[in-house]
């Protein structure tokens, strides 16, 4: 079941130039960049549950397609501040109402057993 809703899911993010992964850390550094200005490598780790490593070099991707920036922290010379680009906060923005969708289209055949289904999945 899992890989069939992540297929759904690289279906409805591949139009926007996005694997769920980059979604994600997208997420989680928009969920981030509204309680503090300076958001770091490791807090999108953190905060979205992902290897560092991974999350370095999925970042430099981002920063390839211009959806995120980095710079010099201010106050640790060995952290870099990530932020949301202008393109990237209209793609986050895009994302999340197909990911909304996709999620909608994917789970509308529980119906009415979808609240059995979240407890089993818990």
């Amino acid at each position: 079941m899992t890989t069939r809703w992540q297929h759904k899911l690289k279906k409805f993010l591949d139009p926007l130039d996005l694997t769920q992964t980059q979604f994600v850390l997208l997420a989680a550094l928009g969920w981030l960049s509204k309680k503090s200005d300076a958001v770091t490598q490791i807090d999108i780790a953190n905060q979205s549950n992902t290897d560092r490593m991974m999350v370095s070099k999925v970042l430099r991707t981002l920063v390839d397609k211009g959806f995120v920036s980095r710079k010099e922290h201010e106050t640790d010379t060995r952290a870099k501040t990530i932020n949301l680009t202008p393109p990237g906060e209209n793609v986050l923005q895009k994302a999340i109402i197909v990911v909304e969708q996709a999620d909608l289209d994917f789970f509308s055949s529980l119906a009415t057993d979808l609240p059995s289904f979240n407890k089993h999945m818990a």
